[in-house]
């Protein structure tokens, strides 16, 4: 399958890429893909080791060849901070995903899957952390539950979303299939643990091991880690899909302690996280 990846340097684009593009022997902790890709790549920087795409998502000129002849894209090029600037946020994530979309309908490209994220429902943390953090805190959200954005960066993921229900739902032709993915807390290889992101901080300088600080912050991580291989996971069982128009899935490992709903996942698309951080010891 030839897939169009785009911000394919990110921590998801090499999540996948390291997951999904066996074209050598892999370790046997990585995810073992449904069917074989044929990835391009797309990026505002090249990449060290692959031949890039260079284009910015908010020139549509510049990127609408690369879609040709491609089967799907997994959109993940974004402004992907939650304090980032309107104006970066606008161009990157509005008239970004516009763009994509349009050359997706262009080019004949039928699937597309979107990277949205967890904090199109971030006020609902706001509201109930720390105590939300604990693996039987009475809260459990799924797809159809209102949104509750936390930032601009939250609103223009919801933008995403609802321009492509329009382009798969009501507009015609392509795309006929997208896929958004409310990912939560995916890292790089160095830090794809429950711990990554605490021990990531001290090593800044932030705080010391130990202190409440960071123990809030693996507390949260707990509930909230997605895995290298489970994203890489989800974004198979999308690729793979016949059955969808448009759909809304959580991108979350199988943590005890998680507040998304995974049920709509496995009923679905039949994902099945391969970890817990629970079963990771303090």
């Amino acid at each position: 399958m030839r897939v169009l990846l785009t911000g394919s340097n990110g921590q998801v684009g090499t999540a996948l890429l390291d997951h999904l593009d066996h074209s050598t022997d892999t370790p046997s902790d990585v995810y073992q893909p449904t069917a074989s890709y044929d990835f391009t790549l797309l990026d505002r920087h090249p990449h060290p080791d692959r031949e890039t795409v260079v284009a910015d998502v908010a020139d549509y000129d510049a990127i609408r060849p690369a879609f040709d002849k491609q089967d799907a894209v997994v959109h993940l090029a974004a402004a992907p901070k939650p304090d980032d600037p309107w104006e970066e946020v606008y161009r990157s994530n509005i008239r970004g995903v516009q763009n994509v979309l349009a050359a997706a309908r262009d080019a004949d490209v039928d699937s597309v899957v979107f990277a949205s994220s967890h904090h199109v429902m971030g006020c609902y943390e706001d509201d109930h952390a720390p105590d939300l953090y604990e693996s039987d805190y009475p809260l459990t959200l799924t797809h159809t539950d209102p949104v509750r954005p936390d930032s601009y960066y939250a609103t223009s993921k919801l933008f995403g979303e609802h321009l492509g229900r329009w382009f798969s739902e009501g507009r015609g032709g392509s795309p006929t299939q997208f896929y958004a993915l409310r990912i939560c807390n995916v890292s790089g290889p160095a830090c794809d643990t429950p711990f990554g992101r605490a021990e990531e901080a001290v090593q800044r300088g932030d705080y010391e091991r130990g202190s409440a600080a960071y123990h809030r912050r693996v507390d949260r991580r707990r509930a909230h880690w997605c895995s290298r291989r489970d994203i890489a996971q989800l974004a198979d069982l999308c690729l793979v899909d016949e059955t969808v128009t448009f759909d809304i899935f959580h991108g979350v490992s199988g943590n005890r302690a998680r507040w998304f709903d995974l049920g709509h996942a496995a009923d679905v698309l039949g994902y099945d996280p391969q970890d817990d951080a629970s079963e990771w010891e303090r």
